[in-house]
This record gives structure tokens, C-alpha cells and sequence, in this order.
């Protein structure tokens, strides 16, 4: 059956369908005001958690969801891996507070198509909803600089991370050694090891990196 000039029309101008997945309310009603009001966009679906995003995403299979990292029952990034499991082409657009190596890293390597700060503003954030769709990725230039230090620096071993938490509680050296049960020697042969690693100089510096990446939280 042919269309009509009329139903090509409402076809050539369908609306993005976007989801949106915050645990905070007031976010969720403020991102909706501002995509409702576009003439392209529509929203069908609003999630308090990571478990009600997937959920709705596989009930009402949406253009491009919005969703933050930190949720309840399952965050962000669990999120993201059971959609795209589901759907790998699935489009999905992170928009958080956290901007940490760490953080970053992990949402592009989850399947985010973008990864966006809550205080972009909000012509960013719709040219992101549209260019996503489109099929181009969006990542800010400051998280890109972020995201390639993540990627060039080495990886630490679980145990330098374990030395590095205690040194950022204030441990001595003595003191991570007996709490870990190896020697001061091992203790100072790990420290040499992460500030090669992080590419630092002083255990400030490399508690300061530590934090800005998310390898560990005070």
C-alpha cells in the first residue's frame, strides 16, 4: 500500500524517542521538560534506577536513553551491559556528576555512546540527544584528555591498590606492612611501583591522581 503526501510527512519528521534513568526526581522532571519542548524529541519513559532503565528500555525500545552512572539496584554501567547485551547497537547517552578517569573509562567501554557532565549546557545535551542518533559519538574534550591518560597509564595490581588506600588513610609504611603482612621493603618496592605507574613523584601527588581517576575512594 502506497503512503500518502500526509503520512510521508509525519514520517520524515518522527521524533526522537528518548528514556531518561536518575534515582533523583527532580532531574528526571527537568530533563523531560527540556526534551519534551523540542519539536523532535519526545520522551516515553522516565526510570528511578538502573533496573526499571533496562526494563523500560526492553518494553519501549527507545531511540536514545539517558542515564546516570550512580543508581540504585543496579547502576548505570550494569545498565548499559545488560542493554547492549540485549541490543548492541542500543544508543545510550551517560550524563552524570562523575567525571573520573575511571568513571569515563568504564561507560565507553560498557557501549556509551556519549558521556556528558550535568552541568553541560543545555543546547550540548540536546546536540548530543541529536547527534547520537545520527550515529557520531560525543565525548567533551576535557573527558577526552582524561579518557587517553586512563588508557596510556599501566594498570596497578590489586595489591599496589590496597598499599595506596592505606597510604591515602595516612598510614606509615610500618603500619601498611603490618596490616598487610609483608615487609617495609615490599611496602616501599609497591610504592616505587605506583608512582611509576601513575606517573608521579610523592605519595600527595599519587593520592591526588588516585582520587581524580576513582581507583580509590576517602
Amino acid at each position: 500500500m502506497e503512503l500518502s503526501t500526509s503520512d510521508t510527512s509525519v514520517q520524515s519528521k518522527a521524533r526522537i524517542r528518548v528514556l531518561i534513568a536518575d534515582d533523583h526526581v527532580t532531574v528526571r522532571e527537568g530533563l523531560a521538560a527540556i526534551i519534551g519542548r523540542q519539536p523532535d524529541m519526545v520522551v516515553i519513559g522516565e526510570a528511578a534506577n538502573g533496573r526499571e532503565c533496562v526494563d523500560l528500555w526492553l518494553q519501549y525500545r527507545p531511540d536514545v536513553t539517558l542515564l546516570d552512572l550512580r543508581m540504585p539496584v543496579l547502576d548505570g554501567i550494569g545498565a548499559i551491559e545488560a542493554i547492549r547485551r540485549d541490543t548492541p547497537s542500543a544508543l545510550l547517552i551517560v550524563l552524570t556528576t562523575f567525571g573520573t578517569d575511571h568513571d569515563i573509562c568504564a561507560a565507553i567501554k560498557a557501549g556509551a555512546k556519549a558521556y556528558m557532565l550535568k552541568d553541560a549546557q543545555r543546547q550540548e545535551l540536546l546536540d548530543c540527544i541529536r547527534a547520537v542518533h545520527a550515529g557520531e559519538t560525543r565525548i567533551p574534550p576535557l573527558l577526552v584528555a582524561k579518557l587517553a591518560a586512563e588508557v596510556s597509564g599501566e594498570t596497578l595490581t590489586n595489591r599496589e591498590l590496597e598499599v595506596l588506600a592505606l597510604l591515602a588513610r595516612g598510614r606509615s609504611n610500618k603500619n601498611i606492612a603490618l596490616r598487610l603482612s609483608i615487609s617495609e621493603t615490599t611496602v616501599k618496592s609497591h610504592l616505587r611501583s605506583v608512582f611509576n605507574k601513575l606517573r608521579v613523584l610523592s605519595r600527595t601527588e599519587a593520592i591526588a591522581v588516585a582520587i581524580r581517576r576513582g581507583l580509590i575512594r576517602l
